[in-house]
């Protein structure tokens, strides 16, 4: 049995693979918005957030033989866990990483920082009118460390993550609530309709819109600051779709 941790596009487009080779498999995803994407395409999705001993008896009882890792590539802790459970239990692993573009991009206004500490530091020294494309989980940290800023956040269109920006302070004149990804052009619009001076996003890669939320910035000469991901020691890993098919052959 094959265990998917998804949530993401990604895991969508290896799921529809899988089904293509007539494998059993089981996805793992931790919010109902990433069990609404995987029943499109699987018919064995599980909620839960895995901590490490959920996720070694999870393995055991489900007879998994190949973890498929392509949870968000921000999302470390749970690869992390993934990685140290298979190893214990000496299961094959594959990580699925969405193929870094900060090799690629050609603007000197792109500001590499490491984590959101450091991202909302800098953004307080040159941002007044920030747009975030970072997604919800660090809206509070956002919003209660840019002072006297105006924050302009793309969120998904969720009851989930809006009242999660209505906690952290924010009002309907600071959250857009589209599910993207979004084109160059829709971005460009964005940023000038609120009168965006800084933009704050992540190493999102293609499917997350990352070049085009950076070339939009880059026409309007918008300065944006970008967390790089955090590097991890994966076991075994693919940039592209058609080689897990080659290795879920092999396995």
């Amino acid at each position: 049995m094959i265990l998917v941790l998804g949530g993401t596009s990604d895991s969508t487009r290896i799921c529809s693979l899988l089904n293509e080779m007539n494998k059993e498999y089981i996805v793992s995803v931790t919010t109902q918005y990433g069990a609404d994407l995987a029943n499109k395409v699987a018919k064995n999705v599980v909620i839960k957030r895995m901590d490490i001993e959920y996720m070694t008896n999870f393995m055991k009882e489900n007879k998994i033989d190949l973890v498929i890792d392509s949870t968000h590539p921000y999302a470390v802790e749970v690869s992390k866990n993934a990685i140290e459970v298979t190893d214990i239990l000496d299961i094959n692993y594959i990580r699925y990483e969405r193929k870094s573009l900060l090799e690629e991009l050609e603007y000197d206004k792109v500001i590499k920082v490491k984590n959101t500490e450091e991202a909302y530091k800098k953004a307080n020294e040159i941002g007044q009118n920030i747009f975030l494309g970072t997604g919800s989980k660090t809206i509070k940290e956002y919003a209660d460390n840019l002072k006297n800023k105006r924050i302009v956040a793309r969120v998904l269109p969720t009851s989930e993550v809006i009242k999660m920006c209505e906690d952290a302070g924010l009002n309907a004149d600071n959250i857009i609530a589209m599910k993207g990804p979004f084109s160059e052009a829709i971005n460009e619009e964005t940023y000038k309709h609120y009168n965006i001076d800084l933009v704050i996003t992540k190493e999102s890669g293609i499917e997350g819109g990352f070049l085009e939320k950076v070339n939009a910035a880059k026409n309007l000469g918008i300065p944006v600051i970008v967390i790089t991901r955090e590097k991890l020691n994966y076991p075994n890993v693919v940039n592209y779709i058609d080689n897990i098919k080659e290795l879920v052959v092999e396995d």
